[in-house]
């Protein structure tokens, strides 16, 4: 950031793993970060600091954080980086963050999460977007971030010249904070192009409790992950997105590339007993599956395997 250049207020809901990864380098760069937070994670960023510690160094980085939006401020851009299941109560929560020009970015995974935001923030313009990056909170205050993935695709607003033009700014200091950032015109393909990954490497790291390593160098398992990713493209294409042809392939090549010990972040939430996304990354594509026709046994399959544990560990006895 130049000497004349104002910093851009960049509100996180919430800096988890990846929000937190994410706004720890938008912080690091000067942009001036708020954190809608709560509970312990909270109390230790207001202590302490947020602590992000991975590949390129350690940095503490001291920001706004608050489990009240109001106190907050209005933002210029307000990050969405919740679970699935928790979108609607968040974007409730972050209303007092939106004035007439903030732009709201949904970064959560799986496909539904920009439509719940803007459902429950009418009259808000939400983007839809994705993000790529391995990071986990290890303890409050603190988020590990691992490999080389540091990127957001999101969608461009249509017909606000301004808000485009924000937009653009913000993609443009995310790039100067070390982020890889895209503005795209086809946020849909975006999305589920990363479903079609993401789902499949939830989904075996979870069910399977292995990472990467052992799971992707075994061909019987890669036969069943090309089939997962096979199954979510078949999807995407009936209902009229536009995929690449190769995405089959492109996803095998980058899961067989990631680093022997990365689990996806399923398999976290699922280690601790926590409630999982899986209604919204195997649950919404079997669903879509037999709405459009479409088959998709191998979702049908795992998702019955880990449907169980939708809202956290089942009791046994």
């Amino acid at each position: 950031m130049n000497a004349t250049e104002k910093p851009m207020r960049i509100a996180m809901v919430a800096p988890g793993g990846g929000g937190g990864y994410f706004g720890g380098m938008l912080a690091k760069a000067g942009e001036d970060v708020a954190a809608l937070e709560r509970c312990a994670h909270l109390a230790a960023i207001r202590k302490s600091g947020l602590r992000v510690e991975g590949p390129r160094g350690d940095d503490t980085l001291r920001m706004d954080t608050s489990d009240d939006a109001g106190s907050l401020g209005l933002a210029d851009i307000v990050l969405f980086a919740v679970k699935l299941y928790q979108v609607e109560e968040a974007a409730r929560a972050a209303a007092s963050l939106f004035g007439p020009e903030t732009l709201g970015i949904s970064l959560l995974n799986g496909v539904t999460g920009p439509d719940a935001i803007a459902s429950a923030l009418p009259g808000a313009t939400i983007l839809p977007g994705c993000a790529y990056v391995s990071a986990v909170i290890t303890a409050p205050g603190h988020i590990r971030y691992t490999g080389a993935m540091s990127s957001i695709v999101f969608g461009a607003p249509v017909g606000d010249e301004a808000a485009r033009a924000k937009a653009a700014d913000v993609a443009e200091r995310c790039r100067r904070a070390g982020i890889g950032a895209e503005m795209t015109e086809d946020a849909r393909s975006a999305l589920w192009g990363k479903l079609s990954g993401l789902a499949a490497n939830a989904a075996m790291t979870t069910a399977a409790r292995l990472p990467a390593g052992p799971l992707y160098a075994d061909h019987d398992i890669l036969e069943v992950v090309a089939a997962l990713i096979a199954e979510t493209a078949a999807v995407a294409r009936a209902e009229g997105v536009t995929l690449p042809d190769d995405i089959e392939e492109t996803w095998l090549t980058r899961l067989k590339g990631l680093l022997p010990g990365m689990y996806a972040s399923m398999f976290h939430d699922i280690a601790k007993g926590g409630p999982l996304e899986v209604d919204g990354f195997l649950g919404h594509i079997v669903r879509e599956g037999r709405r459009l026709g479409v088959p998709t046994p191998h979702h049908a399959a795992l998702y019955a395997v880990l449907k169980p544990h939708r809202a956290g560990s089942p009791a046994t006895e």
